[in-house]
């Protein structure tokens, strides 16, 4: 046999044991972002979220904060939301907006400089009142302290939204 027909022997065999334990292989995922029982939770019902924040307020936060939450519900599950008395039940405020200086530099001026926000959520379940909780949700964002924050705060107050209503999302209906 010849030097080429072995090389192409061997790379066949290879081709199929690939092959053959992808085949026997598989594994499935199923990422739909919720792990509702749409038999028996069929709607959701939120309360405004207030800035109640004693530290430090910026305006559109709170706003930025409800649009966002009840868009994540909205977009990742199939309930469909009413006023009030829903079968899931939001509530809460945002209870911490502060700015802090994270380290100083040798000239003795602060370097970097963090946003953190915390927000204290209030989740009744109505279908399995076991599952109620009140917990507060935390973020924060470092930023380079020679940046004027309102270059830099609405970007962060973003980016923190997000990973609170993602944390809030997860924790109440996400169950993994």
């Amino acid at each position: 046999m010849g030097l080429n027909n072995l090389k192409a022997i061997k790379i066949l065999s290879s081709v199929c044991l690939v092959v053959s334990l992808l085949a026997a292989c598989t594994v499935s995922y199923k990422f739909n972002g919720s792990s509702i029982n749409y038999e028996k939770v069929k709607t959701i019902s939120f309360e405004n979220f207030p800035n109640r924040s004693v530290a430090f307020v910026w305006g559109p936060m709170e706003s930025m904060f409800n649009t966002a939450l009840q868009d994540m519900y909205l977009q990742q599950t199939r309930l469909k939301q009413i006023r009030q008395g829903g079968d899931l039940e939001l509530s809460g405020e945002i209870i911490n907006y502060d700015a802090y200086n994270k380290g100083v530099g040798s000239d003795g001026y602060s370097t970097m400089a963090e946003l953190k926000m915390t927000v204290n959520v209030r989740f009744v379940n109505n279908t399995n009142h076991a599952e109620d909780f009140e917990r507060q949700f935390t973020a924060s964002r470092e930023f380079d302290a020679s940046l004027q924050m309102s270059t830099v705060q609405e970007e962060k107050v973003t980016q923190m939204i997000k990973e609170i209503v993602e944390q809030i999302f997860n924790a109440t209906v996400a169950n993994w």
